[in-house]
């Protein structure tokens, strides 16, 4: 009963409880309007799993080239629940919503707080800077965050928060400075990110380092891909798990690809991905659903998923 639903379920501060959600179109043309609508409507699916406050993070440029837009990122938090987030989304006056993206990637989350009291500042998408250069949600607890935390304020980086979320925001952003080499990618970015980190997480990262690029990773904590495409797909190759249908108890049966390399539209075709920690979020864009297990780390580059 939601009386007794706060005590049991505040084990983190992303939260056994929250729900993390994340679309990314590529080639397929949506309106800003059309992807806060398909935002808000995944938090609404996942509402059940906290309803404290509520946030999703965007594109924020208003260029006609998505590109442009993709150097800025636009945060969009609000206590209460989804619904005070979507009227919160519609009184914004500095975002076009008409404004037309061949490639975007939009992340979002409601959460069940417990480390920092609802607020706009503590909820997610927390962020690396003032720049917003890295963001991230998270479903879970960070049980070392302390000692992140202070080994991050002694290379001078500014808290904002009370959440054990902004160290992971803020590591990102220190591995991303203090790399050896330009090209690294955000993958690889992240899988130096999870190494750190100790606790139970599912995260999805956005950053204007990596325009129309989604990175999620997991561990113990539940988190899934829905894929859309009209398209074939090639689905050789992926190392992850498959809904496949039912076993003769009726409950879902999955089976592990053996192989390694990516899932990727045939040629340059148009794709949609859905990051969500419940298939409840997903289900309704598609039926192809692939479970990420722990420590994988999936990335979306150029419409590829690997």
């Amino acid at each position: 009963p939601p009386g007794k639903r706060r005590s049991s379920s505040r084990s983190s501060d992303g939260g056994a409880m929250c729900g993390i959600f994340a679309y990314l179109n590529y080639h397929v043309p949506r309106t800003r309007r059309e992807i806060l609508e398909t935002l808000i409507k995944g938090l609404q699916r996942l509402e059940y799993r906290g309803y404290d406050s509520a946030g999703v993070g965007i594109d924020g440029g208003n260029d006609k080239d998505w590109e442009a837009n993709a150097s800025k990122i636009a945060l969009i938090k609000k206590k209460g629940k989804v619904k005070a987030l979507d009227e919160e989304v519609n009184k914004q006056q500095d975002i076009d919503l008409d404004i037309e993206f061949d490639v975007h990637l939009g992340i979002a989350h409601t959460r069940w707080a417990t480390h920092g009291e609802p607020n706009p500042v503590n909820s997610h998408p927390q962020r690396s800077d003032k720049n917003n250069e890295f963001i991230v949600i998270h479903n879970g607890i960070i049980t070392n965050y302390k000692d992140l935390k202070k080994f991050l304020e002694s290379k001078g980086y500014e808290f904002e928060s009370e959440t054990d979320t902004e160290t992971i925001a803020k590591l990102v952003k220190y591995m991303y400075d203090n790399c050896e080499s330009d090209g690294i990618s955000f993958t690889t970015l992240v899988e130096r990110v999870i190494q750190q980190l100790e606790g139970a997480f599912a995260l999805v990262f956005k950053s204007v380092h990596y325009p129309g690029q989604a990175v999620g990773t997991r561990r113990g904590s539940p988190l899934l891909i829905g894929v859309r495409s009209e398209h074939k797909l090639s689905t050789d190759h992926i190392p992850i798990l498959y809904r496949t249908g039912k076993d003769k108890k009726g409950t879902c049966s999955l089976s592990r690809m053996d192989s390694t390399t990516c899932l990727f539209p045939v040629e340059e075709k148009a794709v949609e991905y859905y990051f969500a920690s419940d298939a409840s979020a997903v289900i309704e864009h598609t039926n192809r659903v692939i479970f990420l297990e722990d420590d994988d780390v999936a990335a979306v580059v150029e419409g590829r998923l690997s």
